[in-house]
């Protein structure tokens, strides 16, 4: 079943997407088993070229039984949660209104299967700890004996994801007058808290794009 996306807030723009997939990595894996769902948070990385939609790659604990299910004909989830945050009526121009709450996701679907190939795999990892060191002043290189790698491998999954198709959804007040998506951002970018203030940033560019990013452009 399709995440329910009104028109105003549906995002298709393939580099946004990604672009949130990116930033929000750690994400929410969800699959099923016996008609019951099975949740997993995990961090990913996106391959952007690999796919018409991209493929995801992450590992989980081995003695996780998630992964056991993957290569059949389940299909799998994968929750991307961007900027969110409460908006009061009390902000808007026009009256009357209601609370809401704004935010951005992505609705990652594919279907699962291990990676086997022990090279390709330490590649992976070798990605994954350098795109997550990147910023640090001494990022760590991953210098670690082969034996005790070997050993850590055991005890992980590695898998990927070719995306059959993403739902993009940011919910942005795009449904309000321009002059209430202003004074929503001014209130958001003013506030001592991060979170608002990205989130603020995040509406700004939304409203900047005008629409466009809505049908693809």
């Amino acid at each position: 079943m399709p995440v329910y996306i009104p028109r105003e807030f549906e995002v298709t723009d393939l580099a946004l997407l990604h672009d949130l997939i990116e930033r929000f990595s750690f994400a929410m894996l969800v699959t099923t088993r016996d008609g019951r769902p099975v949740a997993t948070p995990l961090p990913f990385l996106v391959q952007r070229e690999a796919g018409e939609h991209g493929t995801l790659v992450g590992h989980m604990a081995r003695a996780n039984r998630q992964w056991q299910d993957f290569g059949g004909a389940g299909e799998a989830l994968v929750i991307f949660q961007g900027e969110h945050g409460y908006v009061s009526p009390s902000w808007y121009e026009a009256h009357p209104s209601v609370p809401t709450w704004n935010y951005l996701a992505v609705h990652a679907y594919g279907f699962p299967h291990v990676i086997e190939d022990t090279e390709r795999i330490r590649a992976i990892l070798r990605t994954l700890v350098a795109k997550n060191e990147a910023g640090f002043d001494e990022p760590w290189p991953m210098d670690l004996p082969d034996d005790y790698l070997r050993k850590m491998i055991g005890g992980i999954v590695v898998f990927e994801i070719p995306l059959t198709r993403l739902e993009g959804k940011f919910k942005l007040s795009q449904n309000r007058p321009v002059a209430d998506r202003r004074r929503v951002i001014a209130t958001l970018a003013a506030s001592a808290e991060p979170t608002q203030r990205a989130l603020a940033a995040a509406m700004q560019a939304a409203l900047d794009r005008d629409g466009s990013w809505s049908d693809g452009a």
